[in-house]
């Protein structure tokens, strides 16, 4: 095992364990829109940019594949919702 597997693996979780949660709650919450998602976005931009602290190499890998997955889901959710417009304008 290198020495980047973990960072490989901890992403890879990270990433997946987020983007299932997002589809559970799109699923299941009918309160939860596109905007929302954005909002969500754009306050992980925040945090990513406020490490005054030093967050550290596992949450800096934490809070990348967080923002990754959720850049993921909006611009799946808006090619899906660009798609069905697309289909209503043949009909």
């Amino acid at each position: 095992m290198s020495s980047t597997d973990w960072r490989e693996q901890k992403r890879e979780e990270v990433f997946e364990s987020t983007l299932k949660g997002l589809e559970n709650r799109r699923r299941i919450d009918r309160g939860f829109f596109l905007a929302d998602a954005r909002s969500a976005l754009d306050h992980l931009y925040i945090l990513e940019g406020n490490d005054w602290l030093g967050r550290g190499e596992l949450g800096d890998i934490v809070t990348s594949a967080t923002i990754a997955a959720y850049e993921h889901f909006i611009f799946e959710w808006k090619t899906e919702l660009d798609a069905s417009q697309g289909n209503e304008e043949k009909q």
